[in-house]
């Protein structure tokens, strides 16, 4: 998935956000060492970052799915029930139940403060790197406030993201961290000077940082070698689709649209189609896309997300269907709090025929 909307970390929301992760990590360390009860079956000195083994930890298989990854979202990474819960799209107090009964079972369970042997630790790598993918996402694509980026926690996400390849070299860890690298690598592109969004496709490629998009192209090519793929790596070829085209139209819209038809087989998801459809548009017209959208909008999946409306929108706009685009514009702009989202929503409703009579304050 390629998030569409981009834009800086203000420093000092970097240095709370970092004292707020260093605070919660010795917290839920201080409390895992008191209730281990064995020691670790790998010897400590192995282990590089701590950050690794408290998410292993959280990952615990005695938890449910859902409560490893909101507990590790928040006493690992220090996210907010109200981020993670943006990251699920579900409501906090969902989230906060999760985060509690997970608690409690560490509790009970008298889970340790540790990696787990060798031969289990794959059993886990899925939540995991489902974690390091949600945390990289709200880093890349935050979910309130005046900064559309956290670079903090998207290069947390990458940081995590080769201490796992180093520890457990899988095709899918590979794949990640070649998904995230690809995705930051268009970091210095994706906003204005004034910190508003820059599309895709009117970025300055000149800005792209070509280390990182090397160094993910071989990422991705090694995983794909190894046949052993999943999702993250199919995301990852169709961002390194993406980044070595030398502009827009040199796009192969083609590629990416049959990388989306593997990936919604192997990851089937409403977000998945969502982005299929925005690739058919592409490659096919609007007419095509917004039919794809429509029907997806139409089964009741993703009516509470802003992007599937703003997609509608941007695709009846340029099909001429202006009252239609500003309904749905308008939809996108009451179900977002992140201010460079709704400051391009607006100015895309600004622009529309007639929308200078008919807007709302």
């Amino acid at each position: 998935m390629t998030p569409p909307y981009e834009q800086r970390l203000s420093p000092c929301d970097g240095l709370r956000r970092r004292a707020r992760f260093d605070a919660s990590v010795a917290h839920i360390a201080d409390r895992l060492d008191a209730q281990a009860n064995e020691p670790g079956a790998l010897d400590d000195e192995t282990i590089e970052d701590d950050r690794l083994r408290l998410m292993f930890t959280c990952c615990h298989p005695a938890l449910p799915p859902d409560g490893q990854v909101a507990l590790t979202l928040r006493e690992v990474c220090g996210l907010t029930t109200e981020e993670i819960a943006h990251a699920f799209l579900t409501t906090p107090s969902t989230v906060a139940q999760r985060i509690v009964r997970a608690k409690a079972k560490i509790r009970d369970a008298c889970i340790p403060y540790q990696l787990p042997p060798p031969a289990d630790l794959a059993e886990r790598l899925d939540t995991v790197l489902h974690v390091i993918y949600l945390v990289f996402n709200e880093g890349y694509s935050a979910s309130s406030g005046t900064s559309l980026t956290r670079h903090d926690l998207s290069g947390e996400a990458i940081r995590l993201g080769r201490l796992l390849v180093e520890l457990l070299p899988d095709p899918e860890a590979v794949g990640l961290l070649a998904l995230m690298l690809l995705h930051e690598s268009r970091r210095a592109a994706r906003t204005s000077p004034g910190g508003d969004l820059v599309l895709l496709d009117e970025q300055d490629r000149s800005l792209w940082n070509r280390e990182q998009i090397a160094e993910g192209s071989a990422l991705v090519r090694q995983a794909l070698a190894s046949r052993r793929f999943g999702p993250y790596t199919l995301q990852a070829a169709i961002a390194a689709a993406h980044a070595e085209a030398p502009a827009p139209a040199a796009t192969d819209w083609g590629r990416i649209v049959g990388l989306y038809d593997v990936l919604v087989r192997a990851d089937p998801s409403p977000v998945v189609e969502l982005n299929r459809a925005a690739a058919v548009a592409m490659h096919d017209g609007p007419a095509a896309g917004l039919a794809l959208v429509e029907a997806i909008l139409a089964r009741g999946d993703l009516t509470g997300y802003h992007l599937a409306h703003a997609a509608r929108a941007e695709l009846c706009r340029r099909l001429g269907r202006t009252a239609e685009a500003r309904a749905a514009y308008e939809q996108a702009l009451a179900l977002t709090d992140q201010l460079p989202e709704r400051r391009f929503l607006e100015r895309r409703l600004a622009d529309l025929p007639g929308s200078g009579e008919t807007r709302n304050g």
